[in-house]
């Protein structure tokens, strides 16, 4: 059954990390905002790349490993996703497991390219494992990696999903 109010998630994040006994989250603080682009074409000749931070990996991969770790994993969007796997400090990875479309929406972007709604999907997924403490790590290797790729692939819309 969906909650009936609003999930606090800086709250939650705050007493998942006091229950992992790890020291308080230090978010993050964009003094611009972000630049907003708008499509220049309609979706449904899009591109889509996806971007995930929840641990997702291959099997044949090597998995995530600590809090910090800010390493990134390239999934083929062909793969079978009986295949992928979770490994993340911060969150309860059950329902990933069960189902990994929860924190990874491969199958339901497939289902949206076979139904003409994007144009075609990203050749290749980007993951990596949220949580990650150093915003200058994030910043100068990671975001900037992730650019690279999406980039590189001529995505048009990148789908952002955060654990």
């Amino acid at each position: 059954m969906p909650p009936t109010e609003p999930i606090d998630y800086i709250q939650r994040t705050r007493d998942q990390y006091t229950a992992l006994n790890y020291p308080p989250y230090k978010w993050a603080h964009n003094v611009e905002p972000s630049p907003w682009q708008p499509l220049q074409k309609p979706l449904h000749e899009c591109r889509v790349g996806l971007v995930c931070s929840g641990g997702i990996y291959e099997l044949g991969q090597i998995a995530f490993h600590h809090k910090d770790d800010n390493s990134l994993r390239l999934i083929s969007t062909d793969v079978d996703i009986q295949h992928l796997r979770t490994s993340h400090f911060a969150y309860d990875q059950t329902a990933a497991r069960q189902d990994i479309n929860t924190v990874f929406p491969l199958e339901p972007l497939r289902r949206a390219l076979a139904l003409g709604r994007i144009g075609a999907l990203a050749s290749q997924a980007l993951t990596f494992m949220g949580g990650i403490y150093s915003q200058r790590k994030v910043q100068e290797q990671l975001a900037p990696t992730i650019t690279e790729y999406l980039i590189n692939d001529e995505v048009d819309i990148a789908i952002m999903v955060p654990v």
